[in-house]
């Protein structure tokens, strides 16, 4: 009796001391400050990076995070590989309908950008016959009709950072970058050497998304995004980037 007594306390005092499963983040390898930081295929710094901390400490989990290519991320959501993506619009994905959405946590304003004193442009269709950087994978839905009729032509780098640098050092006249990146870019620069926005693509709001999963907390894991986003605290990371 004493032995049996024994095995039940030490199986409660085994589940009482259990970690929690780690909820399961995604940050896309493409990405620029200041939205993420990368070292060593680690994210370590950014607003995603500092968003995934502050709500795994809200909801008391610890968090795990994925770095992956951009066209593998939501491959990896449908094969259950990883629980919530943040930074996404619902319009960025396929089969959108199938996750549960956060509330807007931020706007991503995506920009045709040039060197200094270059001239504002009318249209985007003004840039036919140019070569544009842009980053690999991405889609820019505004430029795909001159993309699929050879009006103008894509000049890829792997992540936004790197469009920005050959954009500045003359490989191509325009590229196009959020503005959080462009304002990042140019914070050392200066003032004659400034990358500027000189018209704008899109403006999109985004989000976080949960895979609708029954094993996940996803109702937590939205509410406390939701009091984030109401009490300042969104606003107050993005502070800290400008």
């Amino acid at each position: 009796m004493r032995s049996f007594v024994l095995a039940v306390l030490l199986c409660w005092s085994a589940l009482a001391s259990a970690t929690p499963a780690p909820l399961r983040f995604s940050a896309v390898d493409s990405w620029a400050m200041p939205v993420a930081e990368f070292k060593e295929n680690r994210l370590v710094g950014g607003i995603v990076h500092d968003l995934i901390e502050r709500l795994s400490q809200r909801l008391d989990l610890p968090a795990q995070v994925q770095v992956l290519p951009r066209n593998r991320v939501e491959l990896a959501l449908r094969q259950g590989e990883i629980d919530v993506r943040c930074y996404i619009s619902p319009k960025w994905i396929t089969n959108s309908g199938e996750y549960l959405w956060s509330v807007p946590l931020l706007q991503q304003r995506d920009l045709i950008v040039a060197r200094h004193g270059t001239d504002l442009l009318a249209s985007p269709e003004a840039l036919s016959g140019q070569s544009i950087g842009t980053v690999l994978g991405y889609t820019y839905p505004r430029l795909q009709q001159l993309i699929d009729h050879g009006a103008i032509h894509r000049d890829e780098a792997r992540n936004q950072d790197l469009v920005l640098q050959k954009l500045l050092a003359g490989r191509y006249r325009y590229a196009v970058s959020n503005a959080l990146a462009l304002g990042w870019f140019n914070r050392e620069l200066p003032d004659a050497d400034q990358l500027i926005g000189v018209a704008t693509l899109e403006e999109e709001p985004v989000s976080c998304l949960v895979r609708n999963d029954p094993d996940l907390p996803a109702q937590r894991i939205l509410l406390a995004l939701s009091q984030m986003k109401e009490s300042g605290e969104i606003d107050e990371i993005l502070a800290r980037y400008r």
